[in-house]
């Protein structure tokens, strides 16, 4: 398979808080000079205010964001079709599922669309949402539970190091990316 997908992929190994305020269009161009698509990873801690939200069922509802510490990824793509964009969300999470199970033997992790969840814990947090120029995805997995709004589990509690976990889905999701280019560059078309 000789198809490259152009996706930048960095760990920025340095703690970020995530507020909303990533989830905005170039941030991984005017953060950390990488320019195009792009997929950066780091840690931090997750605190989302409800003027800051994306999500309108969790302003809705006046839910709030929190957590001590969370393996953040934040995902653009410079087209305009959101439908695509959420498509490719599920994938992230799909690859985060994986890699969950692929890790621990027996450990059974439920996808519920965004969100990921181990019986009734909560894993994961994600959202999709477009802007003027590019679509973008923000999916975090808690590492510590402690201290989060809801019954949450953490990668500390798979004792799973979060710098490899995230290296591992970025890898998983630039070859899915190079598979479904393959894919599409091998068929002829049909009349």
């Amino acid at each position: 398979m000789d198809c490259q997908v152009v996706l930048a992929t960095e760990f920025i190994d340095r703690e970020i808080k995530y507020d909303g305020s990533q989830l905005s269009s170039h941030f991984a161009y005017r953060e950390f000079g990488i320019k195009g698509d792009s997929l950066v990873s780091f840690i931090g801690p997750c605190d989302v205010l409800i003027q800051s939200m994306v999500d309108l069922e969790d302003v809705k509802a006046n839910k709030t964001i929190y957590s001590q510490s969370m393996l953040h990824f934040i995902v653009e793509h410079f087209h305009n079709d959101l439908t695509l964009c959420i498509c490719k969300q599920r994938l992230l999470m799909s690859l985060m599922q994986e890699e969950l199970q692929d890790s621990i033997q027996g450990l059974r992790i439920k996808r519920v669309g965004d969100d990921l969840f181990d019986d009734h814990f909560k894993l994961t947090v994600s959202i999709a949402t477009s802007s003027s120029v590019s679509t973008l995805i923000h999916a975090a997995i808690n590492i510590v539970s402690e201290g989060t709004p809801l019954p949450t589990r953490g990668l500390s509690d798979y004792k799973l190091n979060p710098h490899a976990f995230a290296r591992s889905v970025m890898n998983r999701y630039v070859a899915e990316l190079q598979g479904v280019q393959w894919a599409r560059s091998k068929v002829r078309p049909v009349l």
